[in-house]
């Protein structure tokens, strides 16, 4: 096993690069040159975060989303110590990139603007887009036992997790903005100063987590 430092390390790197890469993506559809709308918004949270699971799994389990980590503690995956941990190293990853985000993109891009954070369609209760978030992040705290965690699981490194991330973004980005990590919501909303309706990406997303870790741990993974 890494020390912990390498492993918080690897989870506050593998969390920037999801909130830098996908805040930016958000920020810079606008333009002209851009206008990739949510099908290229989706790829670019699916492939960083397939990319960044796949770089730090082998050091700290390529968690990068307090959601995850929950389910996996749910699970008995991991110890309360540790998610306490990895929790703050993701928290602390995404505030930095959020605020990077902030200082390197043009202000006309990111003035007045909640710096791509999640956000809720106008017809979209709070008890709604909580119930939004924690299905999308079942079915991603599920790809995470389903193809890393069960020992039966596809050598696939994060790329099958990547790709919930795409479907679920593709579904639910116009409803919550598909956050399913407290992490993507927390670093824009706080470099920003917005926390609008904050609760819906901590209280979903980890109901989510929780229940996909007790379903898996107990029902679906192989004993031992």
């Amino acid at each position: 096993m890494y020390p912990l430092s390498s492993r918080l390390t690897a989870e506050a790197l593998g969390t920037f690069g999801l909130i830098f890469i996908g805040c930016s993506s958000v920020l810079v559809n606008p333009l002209p040159s851009a206008s990739y709308g949510l099908l290229g918004i989706a790829l670019a949270h699916a492939l960083v975060l397939a990319i960044g699971i796949t770089a730090t799994m082998n050091i700290s389990g390529g968690h990068l989303n307090p959601a995850v980590t929950l389910g996996l503690l749910a699970g008995r995956k991991v110890d309360g110590k540790t998610a306490a941990y990895y929790i703050g190293a993701q928290l602390v990853g995404a505030a930095i990139a959020a605020f990077m985000v902030k200082g390197l993109l043009p202000r006309s891009l990111t003035a007045g603007t909640t710096l791509g954070a999640p956000a809720l369609a106008p017809d979209v209760s709070i008890g709604q887009g909580i119930a939004i978030e924690a299905v999308l992040t079942f079915f991603l705290v599920s790809a995470v036992y389903g193809t890393a965690v069960s020992s039966d699981a596809p050598k696939v490194g994060g790329f099958a997790i990547g790709l919930v991330l795409l479907f679920d973004i593709l579904v639910g980005g116009p409803l919550t903005g598909a956050a399913m990590n407290p992490a993507r919501a927390f670093g824009p909303q706080l470099a920003s100063g917005r926390f609008i309706a904050g609760i819906v990406w901590w209280i979903g997303p980890i109901l989510g987590g929780v229940l996909a870790g007790l379903l898996w741990s107990m029902v679906l993974l192989k004993k031992k």
